[in-house]
Order: C-alpha cells, then sequence, then structure tokens
C-alpha cells in the first residue's frame, strides 16, 4: 500500500521542528508542502531541500473546502506515483488540519503522523494556563454562543481578519462582560516577530496586527467574581445541594414530593410570557429548568437514568419528528409539521387507535384536556361542520344545567354532571372559534381581578367599605369600572 508521511511543522520558529520532521525532510522521498508561507521551510531552503508547495491551488478554487479537497487528490495522485512522499503541514497535524482529516477518512494510502509542536502550546505559556483546567479549541469562523465554554480556557483559531475577529467578538460579548480580559497572539512561538496584547474583549477587533497566525484565548470565568453560570454549573449546584452535606430540604425530596411545582413553575413561566416582561421571563425559565434539573438529579441518584440520557432523548426526538429538516422531507405548511409530529410520535409509541390517542393526552387541567380530546376527535371527522352545531350544543346542555338543579337541587350528582357537559360543550365552541379556552379563561380571570381591584379602589376613595354594599350599589360600581375601562380603550 503507498503510505504518506504527514509531518508537523510547529509553530513557526525552525528550533521547534521535531528531529523527527528533519529526519522526513532528508529522507528522499518527494516533499510536499500545503503551504510555504511558514517560517520553519526557510529550513528547507537553507539545506536546498527540494519541496513542492500547494499555494496556487488557494487562487484556483472558490472555496477552502475546495481547496482542501484538491490538495488532498494531489496527495494522493503523487502517492501512487512515487508510492512513498511527505506532507508538511504547519503546527501539529492534527491540529485545526482539515486536509489531514480528509487524508484519515480515505483508504487508499497508509497515514503515518510525525508530531509537530502546534500553536496552542505557545499560547498556554503565554496566558500561564495548565490544560488540565479546562482548555477547548474552537474555529472563530461561523461561531456560535452554544459553542462557548465559560468553564474551560478556550483558543479560537482562524481569526484572520477583523472581520471574523468582529463576529466572534460579538458572541462573546453576549455571555462576557464587555471589558472581560483576553489575550491576542499574533504569530505565537515564532520568535521576534511573536506579538501579544492583553486587552478588554469589545477592543479585540481594533487591533492592527490581526493576521493569518492570530489567535484569541479567552480564560475560563471566575464563577465566584462575575457570577456567571451556565447549564453545567446548574447540575453541579443541585448535585452540592442533594449531597449528604447539602439542604436538608432537598436532600428530602422525591419525584412524587415536588411534582406540584413542575406545574406551578409552568404557569408562572406562562403569566411572564403574557406580561412579555424579558426579566421575569428569564427568571421563570430558570425556575422552570431547576425542576428539570432536580428531577434529572433524582433519577440519577436512583439508577434510573442519567442527565445524559435526557438530551439525547430530547435531541433524538427533536431530529426524528423533523424529517423535513433533517432527513429532506418536504413540507408545504405548519399544519403538515404538527400531523408528522403527531403521526411519528404515534408511531414509536405503538399507538394505532382513536382511544389509544385519547389515553395517551396527559393529564393536564381539564379545561385544557377536553380541548385536546376534541382535537383528537375533530382528526378523525367527528366534528361539527358550522358554528350552529357547537353553539346550540351550549344552549342545550345550559338548558339541561337548569332543569338538574331544579329537580335535584344545586351540588347534586346530576347537576355536576351536567355542569361538566355544559363545559365541555363550551370548550368545543371554542375550539371552532380557535380560541384556546385556557387562554382565553386566563385571560378572563385576570380581567376580572383587575376589575375588583379597581372597585375596591374606587369603594374606597368613597370612604365606603364593600362588604357593606347591596348588590345593586356593586353592581353599579361594577359597571362604572367597565365604563371608565371601554373609555381607555378608546383612547
Amino acid at each position: 500500500m503507498n503510505k504518506i508521511f504527514v509531518i508537523g511543522l510547529g509553530p513557526g520558529n525552525i528550533d521547534d521542528l521535531t528531529l523527527g520532521a528533519i529526519r522526513r525532510m532528508e529522507s528522499g522521498n518527494p516533499n510536499f508542502l500545503r503551504t510555504e508561507k511558514h517560517p520553519s521551510v526557510q529550513y528547507m531552503r537553507e539545506n536546498e531541500i527540494e519541496f513542492t508547495a500547494f499555494d496556487h491551488i488557494y487562487d484556483q478554487e472558490d472555496s477552502f473546502e475546495g481547496v482542501y479537497e484538491n490538495i488532498v487528490s494531489n496527495l494522493l495522485d503523487a502517492a501512487r506515483e512515487y508510492g512513498v512522499i511527505n506532507y508538511f503541514v504547519p503546527g501539529n497535524p492534527m491540529v485545526a488540519e482539515n486536509t489531514v482529516r480528509m487524508l484519515l477518512d480515505q483508504d487508499e494510502c497508509q497515514i503515518q503522523m510525525v508530531s509537530g509542536m502546534s500553536f496552542i502550546e505557545p499560547l498556554l505559556e503565554i496566558a500561564h494556563a495548565d490544560p488540565v483546567e479546562g482548555l477547548k479549541v474552537l474555529d472563530g469562523i461561523g461561531l456560535e454562543g452554544f459553542q462557548v465554554d465559560i468553564n474551560s480556557h478556550q483558543i479560537f483559531t482562524q481569526v484572520y481578519n477583523n472581520r471574523v475577529m468582529s463576529e466572534v467578538k460579538l458572541v462573546l460579548m453576549d455571555i462576557y462582560p464587555d471589558d472581560y480580559r483576553v489575550i491576542l497572539v499574533h504569530n505565537g512561538g515564532m520568535g521576534d516577530s511573536e506579538i501579544v496584547e492583553r486587552v478588554p474583549l469589545h477592543q479585540i477587533d481594533r487591533s492592527e496586527n490581526i493576521g493569518p497566525l492570530t489567535s484569541l484565548f479567552v480564560p475560563r470565568l471566575d464563577k465566584s467574581k462575575l457570577g456567571i453560570h451556565d447549564f453545567s454549573d446548574i447540575q453541579r449546584i443541585m448535585r452540592r445541594l442533594r449531597a449528604e452535606d447539602g439542604c436538608p430540604w432537598d436532600r428530602d425530596q422525591d419525584h412524587l414530593s415536588i411534582r406540584g411545582a413542575v406545574l406551578e413553575e409552568a404557569y408562572e413561566l406562562v403569566e411572564a410570557l403574557e406580561e412579555d416582561d424579558p426579566d421575569h421571563i428569564v427568571e421563570e425559565l430558570g425556575d422552570l429548568l431547576l425542576q428539570v434539573v432536580f428531577h434529572t438529579q433524582i433519577g440519577h441518584e436512583n439508577g434510573d437514568f442519567n442527565p445524559i440520557q435526557v438530551t439525547s432523548s430530547l435531541a433524538n426526538k427533536l431530529i426524528t419528528r423533523h424529517p423535513h429538516v433533517f432527513f429532506e422531507k418536504n413540507v408545504d405548511n405548519s399544519e403538515e409539521v404538527v400531523y408528522n409530529w403527531n403521526k411519528i410520535k404515534y408511531a414509536n409509541r405503538n399507538i394505532t387507535t382513536l382511544s389509544e390517542r385519547l389515553r395517551n393526552i396527559p393529564r393536564l387541567p381539564a379545561l385544557l384536556r377536553s380541548f385536546k380530546v376534541q382535537e383528537k376527535a375533530a382528526d378523525v371527522g367527528f366534528d361539527w361542520d358550522v358554528v350552529d352545531g357547537p353553539s346550540d350544543k351550549v344552549a342545550e346542555e345550559l338548558a339541561e344545567v337548569l332543569e338538574a338543579a331544579s329537580v335535584h337541587g344545586p351540588g347534586s350528582l346530576a347537576v355536576e354532571s351536567e355542569m361538566g357537559d355544559l363545559l365541555f360543550a363550551a370548550v368545543n365552541l371554542s375550539r371552532f372559534l380557535e380560541v384556546n379556552p385556557e387562554v382565553a379563561l386566563g385571560r378572563t380571570i385576570e380581567k376580572f381581578t383587575k376589575r375588583l381591584e379597581e372597585m375596591e379602589y374606587m369603594a374606597d376613595r368613597m370612604g365606603i367599605v364593600m362588604e357593606e354594599m347591596t348588590l345593586e350599589e356593586l353592581d353599579s360600581l361594577w359597571d362604572e369600572v367597565k365604563l371608565h375601562e371601554n373609555g381607555e380603550d378608546q383612547d
């Protein structure tokens, strides 16, 4: 089998060339360079070692991917021709070298690595950072916030011009303080040409030294000073609370004892969403997330499941239930997306009948659950054609409630049964009119509460106690509040 030696040239200083790299240069096998724009190549020139560089390919292709594919193709052709060749790359062959990754993915030639110092070691020495404390190396091109790890030191490469550096800055400033101290390193490990700039984050794209050999070092956050935390910190805090020397209350809880908090926090989040208050939404999202982390930690301690199983279950569900995104399946509209979601969900749970779909609806509040039950019935055609059907049904059920009350008296089981029918009919009418009854009733409750507050305020201004007012007086006050409310709406 043909063979390609892949050799690292180090960060740039000739003194950092390994003995293995020099031996390969002098082996007599053909030498190929991804780029000759690297200081260590001077050793080959000084010693009259012949080489072929691929710099010209960068001008021939429209994309980096095309450049890498072209280089790999040339290397494989050369290996077929010569049997054994040397391929030299900057730094370490396994650090930020796409052509090397592509060579490792092919099975036509044997690949053997000759290691070299990467650009990472000089940066760690400059920053006085130990990678044991946590280290993450990221490509600055296309950086997204979820990739950032505040619990580790981070090195950003491919930040080769001010535009890319500016994009990286915007992502990081969403997470770190604007004045967070970071390190720009240009020509790291290259002796006299090395430039180090220690600057606040908001200034990183103003440097005049940014170029192909620029890297950005961002030290890990000191949580005690800044109070910025990510999801892994929340898990860590919960483990601490549940530990033997943690909080007695948190330690005593189990799945059942805190199940009510899930509903409570969900409703508080809905309230914050309706208020459209970002700060309140952030707080309530955190409270709801606490319930997820709490139950996940309990499950982990019980040996039932671990956090990775929870996140994997969610990720796999999102992927498999969105075939139009991940598997090139076309959909025309959001209704078809919902239909496909339910179809895949039922298939995964081996649900085939309407009754099984109804039983699969969780024990939501009765108003919302009845809405969903009626939706499932409508899916198979069991629904009214026009609005007269559900509206007439409401009137019919109201008459039956009143009849049951006159015959059996208030509080009887008969009245309870008929009242349930009336509410169910009202939900059906709401669904037919494309109104969520849970939301509608919630808004009405809020409106009723505000009107009572205004009535109480008006009564207090008049020196009247509401409890001492007659029903007629209360009705009059109610009408006055409504009139004032309508006037504000018109304004």
